[in-house]
């Protein structure tokens, strides 16, 4: 990091964020990250992925052990331990919204109305609320009152259903690695947010309400799938690593490894047939066309799979990089870190943390060569600001020291 990085495109710009665990926060990290004052407002037991370990940072007995989970979604903000069940805890918000541009909350429908800031409320606190509503399903339908969890939301949105190897593989219905529809879920938050800040500077409207769901954010992100479903009036398989409009567009073993190869052009195919030396299978009616190696890619498959096997992965990564075929090793997290790549673009970033020491963090992923995006501050200490920000709200040491002992913060 910079020692003073410069200020972000949203520098100025506040956010009450009442949101937890992961759509929520990685939304108003992307937030903090562009330069906003992101205030984290966290129950009194916590943010639920503090305690989301192993692994750990820090060290129990100190007090100071924290979950890589939370590390993950949290930095650039300012924590503020706060009981929403005291009335003063609920004074301490109204201030804060007040002050505040965005708020960004993902209670469970109607959980928030019952604390007594529904919409009309919100509108009497500050008509220029960007107010971000996250939820698992929607705020109306048959299931707008169920609990979301990215995991259920995977199953039930379809994404599930794609994702695994095939059957005759011996595949079930699998989860992708990362809770994606929590992470697709908080980009879209960003991006609505964004959108609502710009809407009011632009035009004379006010504040608005901004829903965005785990479930309609998965649907979403189906888009080709999708797509293919509604035009074919059938579900999509499962196709392991196969894609289902590009052929060849998966992995292949090699003699010591596996190798991943994307053929997304006409152009490519003949290269590829090249550099596998069978320069005459890109000329087999079967396999002209892409749509031709779709329909027959039961019969393509040995035998490209049969030349792969034939020489070791970094071979075949030479080779078809000379023929500018598309084609990658297979890493694994660690190694893909460490990738010259990912090293010369900076995506992992060592944090000074005041208690923790050094943490390792994914770097910022967008580059705004005027107003670029930093990491300036590690994720915080449960309510390590929140004198910092009730003085900022104008309470007085007496106040500040009174709801301590109260245990409203």
């Amino acid at each position: 990091m910079p020692e003073t990085p410069p200020p972000g495109p949203l520098a100025g710009i506040r956010v009450a964020d009442c949101s937890t665990v992961l759509a929520g926060p990685y939304c108003t990290m992307l937030l903090a990250d562009l330069g906003a004052d992101v205030v984290k407002v966290e129950p009194p037991e916590g943010d639920a992925t503090r305690g989301w370990g192993p692994p750990w940072v820090g060290d129990e007995a100190a007090g100071t052990r924290t979950a890589a989970y939370y590390l993950a979604v949290n930095r650039n903000k300012r924590s503020i331990r706060l009981d929403l069940r005291q009335e003063p805890g609920r004074e301490i918000l109204r201030r804060l919204i007040r002050g505040s541009d965005v708020f960004v909350e993902n209670f469970r429908v109607g959980g928030l109305e019952r604390l007594g800031f529904g919409d009309e409320a919100l509108k009497v606190l500050n008509p220029d609320l960007v107010h971000l509503a996250i939820s698992g399903f929607g705020t109306d339908g048959p299931d707008a009152q169920k609990p979301g969890y990215d995991f259920v939301v995977q199953a039930a949105g379809g994404l599930m259903s794609i994702t695994g190897a095939t059957d005759d593989d011996g595949g079930r219905p699998t989860k992708v690695g990362v809770a994606i529809s929590d992470v697709v879920t908080g980009l879209f938050g960003a991006v609505s947010v964004l959108a609502g800040l710009v809407g009011r500077a632009r035009t004379t409207a006010p504040g608005q309400r901004i829903d965005v769901s785990l479930l309609e954010s998965t649907l979403a992100v189906l888009v080709n799938q999708a797509q293919n479903a509604f035009v074919s009036g059938r579900a999509p398989g499962r196709l392991g690593n196969a894609h289902p409009n590009l052929v060849p567009y998966e992995t292949f073993r090699t003699s010591d490894g596996d190798i991943a190869v994307a053929v997304g052009s006409e152009r490519q195919w003949p290269r590829l047939c090249e550099a596998l030396g069978i320069p005459e299978l890109a000329s087999d009616p079967r396999f002209v066309t892409n749509g031709g190696r779709v329909d027959h890619r039961v019969e393509l498959r040995p035998i490209l799979a049969a030349r792969f096997l034939g020489r070791p992965t970094g071979e075949w990564l030479a080779a078809l990089d000379d023929a500018e075929i598309p084609a990658g090793a297979i890493n694994d997290i660690p190694a893909a870190f460490a990738s010259p790549q990912a090293r010369a673009r900076g995506m992992a970033v060592d944090v000074d943390h005041p208690v923790l020491g050094a943490v390792r963090q994914v770097g910022i992923p967008f580059r705004l060569s005027a107003t670029p995006a930093a990491i300036r501050t590690a994720p915080p200490l449960l309510g390590e600001h929140t004198r910092e920000i009730l003085a900022g709200l104008g309470y007085n040491p007496a106040e500040i020291a009174a709801l301590a002992a109260a245990g409203t913060t």
